[in-house]
C-alpha cells in the first residue's frame, strides 16, 4: 500500500515538472531566437519480489512443473529523466534593422551514432570564461560601438575578436561578412556543434560546452552550410498549439495520479480506523 502512495507520487512530480517545463516554453513563445525544451519521461527500474520462507506460492513453472521463487516484478514509479533543446529553425521575422541578423540553417550533418542533427551559433565573448552561444541575433551596438546581443556579451569575429563599428549603416551578406562603404570590415563568427543537445542550455538564450571548451568554426566545414539574412532575427521555434494541448495532457496525468493517491488516503484511513479496530 505504501509503495502505492511512491508510485503515483512520483508520476506526480514528473507531471508537475514537465508543467513547468511546457509553461517556461509558451512564456518564450515570442522570444527571438528560443529554443523550445523536450523533456523524457521514463520508469525507475522494475523491483523484483521473491517470497521468503519455505512456503510455496501458487506459481509453477509451465515446463518443469517446480514452484517458482519469484513473484514477480513491481513498478516503482516514473520520473523526468533529461531535458534536451529542440534545434529546428525558427520562422524568420522581418524588422529592418541593420544590427539584426538571422542565421538561416543550410545543410547540416548528421551524426552517425546519434542520429542527430549538428546546429550552428553566433559566437559571443562569456563574461567570466571561453565563449558562449546563441541564436538570437536581435544585436545592437553599445556606446562605444561593439556589436553586442541584447545583454551586452560581446559578438566575435572569425577570428575569435569583437566587432567594433563606427554606426549601424553597415551590410551583411548572406556568407556574414560585414562591410562598410563597401569595404570588407570582418566577418561575423559562427560556431558549429556536432551534438548541440550536449550544451548546456542558459538564461537569456545562451549555450555553452559542458567542459568550457570552445567549439570549432563553422566555416569551412565539410558538408556545413548557413547563411545569414540582415534584417531579420529567427523567431523561437515553439509549436504553440501542441504546447497548450501538451499542457492539458501534463495537467490530466497529473490529476488522474491525485485522485488515485486520494483513493489510497482513503483505503489507509478504512484500515487503520475500520479494520484495525479492535472490539
Amino acid at each position: 500500500m505504501f509503495r502505492g502512495f511512491n508510485t503515483v507520487a512520483s508520476g506526480m512530480i514528473a507531471q508537475q515538472r514537465r508543467t513547468e517545463l511546457l509553461t517556461n516554453n509558451m512564456a518564450n513563445a515570442n522570444t527571438p531566437g528560443f529554443k523550445a525544451d523536450q523533456s523524457t519521461i521514463r520508469s525507475f527500474p522494475d523491483m523484483l519480489m521473491s517470497r521468503l520462507g519455505p512456503t510455496q506460492i501458487p506459481t509453477k513453472d509451465p515446463i518443469t512443473g517446480k514452484y517458482i521463487s519469484e513473484v514477480g516484478a513491481i513498478s516503482t514509479g516514473v520520473y523526468m529523466q533529461e531535458t534536451m533543446a529542440l534545434m529546428t529553425q525558427g520562422q524568420l521575422l522581418q524588422t529592418d534593422l541593420n544590427t539584426d541578423i538571422a542565421l538561416i540553417d543550410g545543410s547540416l550533418p548528421v551524426d552517425e551514432e546519434t542520429g542527430q542533427t549538428g546546429a550552428v551559433f553566433y559566437r559571443l565573448q562569456h563574461p567570466t570564461e571561453g565563449e558562449a552561444y546563441t541564436r538570437n541575433a536581435n544585436f545592437t551596438l553599445d556606446g562605444a560601438g561593439y556589436l553586442t546581443n541584447p545583454q551586452g556579451l560581446y559578438v566575435l569575429d572569425s577570428e575569435g575578436q569583437t566587432i567594433q563599428l563606427q554606426n549601424d549603416d553597415f551590410q551583411v551578406d548572406s556568407s556574414g561578412q560585414i562591410f562598410v562603404d563597401n569595404a570588407l570590415v570582418t566577418r561575423i563568427g559562427v560556431s558549429f556543434s556536432t551534438q548541440p543537445n550536449t550544451l548546456v542550455k542558459q538564461d537569456n538564450g545562451l549555450f555553452q560546452t559542458v567542459d568550457g571548451t570552445d567549439l570549432p568554426s563553422a566555416y569551412g566545414l565539410d558538408n556545413v552550410t548557413f547563411s545569414m539574412q540582415q534584417g531579420y532575427i529567427e523567431g523561437s521555434n515553439v509549436d504553440t498549439a501542441r504546447t497548450m494541448t501538451d499542457m492539458l495532457t501534463a495537467y490530466r496525468a497529473f490529476e488522474a495520479n491525485q485522485k488515485v493517491l486520494q483513493a489510497y488516503d482513503r483505503s489507509m484511513d478504512k484500515a487503520v480506523n475500520e479494520v484495525g479496530r479492535v472490539n
